[in-house]
């Protein structure tokens, strides 16, 4: 099997915002600086996320908006399936 991630990967976050996106992104920010580049939220595209350590990031309404923007070339999904499709 080959690796598909490495320590350049960006990653961008489906579901920052929420509980548990937050959470996640906290601790691969924590676990050797994890590239995070990114969250999508709909609702709150244009604000910026701000962790519990004051790490930020910038929060897109779409994922081709923030893959564009930050040249994302992974992306993490923190949503429930019923609100999955309004991210794309």
């Amino acid at each position: 099997m080959s690796i598909l991630i490495n320590k350049d990967t960006k990653v961008l976050v489906q579901g920052l915002t929420g509980k548990t996106g937050t959470f996640h992104t906290e601790q691969a920010l924590a676990y050797h600086g994890t590239q995070m580049v990114g969250g999508i939220n709909p609702k709150k595209g244009g604000e910026t996320w701000k962790g519990l350590k004051g790490e930020t990031l910038p929060i897109f309404a779409s994922v081709m908006e923030g893959k564009e923007k930050t040249g994302a070339d992974a992306s993490v999904i923190y949503v429930p399936p019923g609100g999955l499709l309004m991210l794309l």
